[in-house]
């Protein structure tokens, strides 16, 4: 079973995404919280496999506690809930460690299907909605900038020219299997080549690696 935490200031959206997740057969929600201390609280005591975080709360907010789920000695996969439109902040949330973010009116079926996602190990980057996101927040002073090209390109020069196009793939939204069939590799060698571009960036997951190509001017 898929340990689930939902956190949301506003009762009715947890009741919803309760719905929601207790109809899949292999995912149970272990707890609610309207906080960000409540999050990081709730997450101690039940250890949770996902954390589904909303960014805009009272008192510490999704950003802030996302930050310290995700320096938990063993962290769960935090997915930040937002209305895309107005939260500017997600882009740093992401820096710090959360592995994707869900718009609030996504269908049920996507919502089961983001937190399998996360839980296998994936970011959530699909092309509908992550790679506006990528181009709309990801450093936007950054990508317009000669300067900031270039820093980028700098820090992922460090990778062979198979998984530059494993990392283009990434954060054009694709998942492994996906990536794999457009660059005629295997899933598994995908994934390989994943976790090699996350060690050689020093990064904790694939949002960060893809705001970084993003950055350097590859999508």
């Amino acid at each position: 079973m898929i340990r689930t935490l939902l956190v949301d200031d506003e009762l009715l959206v947890r009741s919803g995404l309760r719905m929601i997740l207790d109809a899949a057969p292999d995912i149970e929600v272990v707890g609610e919280g309207g906080d960000g201390d409540e999050a990081v609280r709730l997450a101690r005591e039940l250890a949770p496999d996902v954390v589904l975080l909303d960014i805009r709360m009272p008192g510490t907010d999704g950003i802030t506690a996302a930050s310290l789920l995700t320096a938990l000695p063993e962290p769960p996969r935090v997915v930040l809930l937002t209305t895309f439109d107005l939260d500017e902040y997600v882009h740093g949330a992401l820096r710090a460690g959360a592995v994707g973010f869900l718009l609030k009116d996504t269908p049920p079926r996507d919502l089961i299907s983001a937190v399998r996602t996360v839980h296998e190990g994936n970011a959530m980057l699909s092309p509908s909605v992550t790679k506006r996101m990528l181009e709309r927040f990801a450093s936007p002073a950054l990508a317009d900038s000669a300067a900031g090209r270039d820093e980028a390109g700098h820090r992922l020069s460090v990778l062979s020219e198979r998984e530059r196009s494993v990392l283009v793939a990434v954060a054009r939204g694709m998942s492994n299997a996906e990536a794999g069939r457009e660059l005629g590799m295997r899933e598994a060698t995908v994934k390989a080549h994943v976790s090699r571009i996350l060690s050689k960036l020093g990064m904790s997951n694939r949002v960060q690696a893809a705001i970084l190509a993003h950055d350097a001017g590859w999508t």
